[in-house]
């Protein structure tokens, strides 16, 4: 896979707890392009691979721009990012990847919360270079959490924009079912977000009759899982007939990588879908965010670093 050196240009506190980072070549070449939706897989002291959505305008091909939210449940990229990223680093990354991307609609609904926001904000851009119709209703807990508030602001599509705080006044929370409005064929929404406003967004529009089609959806983080109940199971590898037993509490990824099987992984959740495989007998369990509903009941692939097994084997395309 084809990476890119890339250095700091500038490091900018954007909001509580959230910098942004420009990101020039090194060698002084334009960049791949973009549509909005994209990411790219950042490589991080420590073997960390974190994916970032790209938040700049889709058409610039001098630089990018990454937000990173400190997480304090960091598993170490955000606050790698954090404390040891600054001004004059370089970094390795990949080309852009793209799985939340926009499709055609006369009329878009850009539902973005907290961190959240940043590959919507390079949706707007793409928007209203187009000419399109939008709304872009950004959702944070307090004004000094809110990224990117005076760029908003100053764009040339603020009057496209409305700001909805926790801490403030309830006239001017969030009113979905208002903004939702009766199911129409020529509007799309799209939401990122924390795991709990991504539930209220796709269940109110689901409960107001939005087909699924109309609803896209980019998830930073895997829902929490009950795992409990684990058993252990077994993975054959169809290429040598060699078996591993996956035990409770580790990853199939985990138990293939000690093996000496080579997987590319990255975000270790279910989300990035880097580690995507096919699955030639047995019942997955699927744990990951990355699948589509009807790509899970396919039960012909899946994500070995958060999914398990439903029978004592997986027969595995490796």
């Amino acid at each position: 896979m084809s990476t890119i050196k890339v250095r700091v240009a500038n490091k900018v506190i954007e909001a509580d707890g959230i910098c942004s980072y420009e990101l020039l070549p090194t060698n002084g070449a334009a960049l791949p392009g973009f549509e909005a939706g994209a990411h790219v897989d950042v490589h991080l002291p420590g073997s960390l691979v974190r994916q970032y959505s790209l938040c700049n305008a889709p058409h610039e091909t001098h630089r990018y721009q990454i937000g990173v939210l400190r997480n304090a449940d960091s598993r170490g990229g955000s606050q790698a990012m954090h404390d040891h990223i600054d001004v004059g680093s370089v970094l390795t990354i990949s080309a852009p990847k793209n799985h939340f991307p926009l499709v055609e609609a006369k009329r878009t609904l850009l539902l973005a919360g907290g961190i959240g926001v940043t590959p919507i904000l390079a949706m707007a851009e793409a928007l209203a270079k187009k000419g399109a119709a939008f709304e872009l209703h950004y959702c944070a807990r307090s004004r000094e959490k809110a990224a990117f508030k005076e760029r908003l602001g100053a764009s040339h599509f603020a009057g496209c924009v409305q700001f909805h705080y926790d801490s403030d006044e309830a006239a001017q929370k969030l009113d979905l079912p208002a903004v939702l409005g009766a199911p129409d064929p020529h509007t799309h929404l799209y939401v990122c977000g924390p795991q709990g406003f991504i539930d209220y967004v796709l269940g109110t529009a689901k409960a107001h009759g939005w087909p699924a089609p109309q609803l896209h959806v980019e998830y930073f983080s895997a829902a929490a899982v009950d795992t409990t109940g684990d058993q252990a199971f077994d993975v054959k590898l169809a290429s040598s007939g060699k078996v591993v037993t996956v035990p409770p509490g580790k990853s199939v990824i985990k138990v293939l990588l000690d093996a000496g099987v080579d997987i590319p992984y990255s975000c270790e959740e279910g989300v990035c879908g880097t580690c995507m495989t096919r699955i030639l007998e047995g019942v997955p369990e699927h744990r990951d965010m990355y699948l589509t509903e009807e790509e899970q009941a396919a039960n012909d692939q899946f994500t070995p670093c958060c999914s398990r097994a439903k029978t004592t084997m997986l027969v595995l395309d490796l």
